[in-house]
């Protein structure tokens, strides 16, 4: 099969043709239809972070396509079933999942990373993290539930608890952010968007922010929704992952509301204990989605409650995903996302 191969940082990714996996009794081989691009790519490729199978690896984890063939030990899954796949894999059986905490599985493997990932023509995964994707939702657009979709979920529903009513700031419009947008306003909140992008802000209008913020200029944007809101929003989420932004957004928070760190960053930052300890303030971060919310997510898109196509802002076959991971470090598009099977 064709594959897209993760040399190691600072290497572009090598287009060759490589074995296609073997299916285990309990595993299904998936047709890839399509994978997004995710930051958490450039990540492995730019910035050396280190992935936990070593290169060479093949990378992505958003991930939609057609069951090819099953185990023997499968039942359900017959060749032609339209799938999505969860971007990490649990076990079931850990401290963490036994608690419901799947997404901080202590045993998680996610696609990309701790295994091959799909930015190939096939891949082979468990069957029981399989989902079935109703044929209302186009099976390409479908990849970016995965992640774009799932970890805003997540983030907004069980780690910001987000309710009807609530004032939400989302700080940064980027591929996971913009979907914090949609989600928060998607259960009723009144959501405010943060951006420097005015291309994003208007994205952001158009999935469901009552009120865009451009961060650009003298005034600090925490002061800017603390008077828009009469004293801070309910609940801020910061999908950037920037020490400076982070504190931002903790900084426009009303007494005894929230903030939730979704985007990544290694680097430390302060916040004020005593705001803190005397409003009664949370700080609560955000990883990935448990698998029994990916049935709900994806409901919710059938239902057009959620968005896909106007997160995709450009389609390419494999042999152009240097040039998509280029359109990402640029910052051109919310999700990019390949199609394997077009070449």
């Amino acid at each position: 099969m064709r594959a897209a191969i993760f040399d190691g940082p600072g290497m572009p990714l090598r287009l060759d043709q490589v074995e296609t996996p073997r299916v285990g009794p309990r595993d299904v081989l998936v047709r890839v239809a399509a994978c997004g691009i995710c930051h958490s790519d450039l990540h492995y490729i730019d910035h050396n972070v280190p992935t936990f199978k070593a290169p060479p690896l093949i990378l992505g984890h958003e991930t939609s396509g057609i069951v090819e063939a099953a185990g023997e030990d499968v039942e359900g899954l017959p060749p032609g079933t339209r799938v999505l796949l969860p971007a990490v894999l649990t076990c079931g059986a850990c401290a963490q999942c036994r608690r419901g905490r799947e997404n901080i599985c202590e045993r998680m493997v996610m696609l990309g990373n701790h295994v091959d990932g799909a930015f190939a023509e096939f891949i082979a995964v468990p069957a029981k993290d399989v989902l079935h994707l109703p044929d209302e939702i186009p099976l390409a657009d479908a990849c970016v539930i995965a992640d774009a979709i799932s970890t805003p979920y997540h983030a907004v529903v069980h780690r910001g608890r987000v309710a009807p009513g609530d004032r939400v700031a989302v700080f940064g419009c980027g591929g996971v952010g913009i979907n914090a947008v949609q989600v928060a306003a998607a259960v009723g909140a009144v959501v405010y968007a943060v951006d420097i992008a005015e291309e994003k802000l208007e994205m952001a209008r158009r999935l469901g922010a009552a009120e865009v913020i451009h961060a650009v200029g003298s005034q600090p944007v925490s002061r800017i929704l603390r008077k828009l809101t009469d004293g801070g929003v309910d609940v801020a989420f910061e999908a950037i992952g920037k020490p400076e932004t982070i504190v931002q957004a903790f900084e426009s928070v009303r007494r005894g509301g929230r903030l939730c760190v979704i985007g990544y960053s290694s680097l430390p930052f302060e916040v004020n204990a005593a705001r803190l300890m005397f409003y009664e303030m949370e700080v609560v971060g955000s990883l990935g989605c448990r698998p029994v919310d990916y049935p709900r997510i994806i409901d919710l898109v059938r239902r057009g409650r959620i968005q896909l196509a106007p997160l995709i802002s450009h389609r390419m076959p494999l042999r152009e995903i240097n040039d998509g991971l280029d359109l990402l470090r640029r910052g051109q598009g919310l999700r990019n996302i390949v199609l394997p099977g077009e070449g």
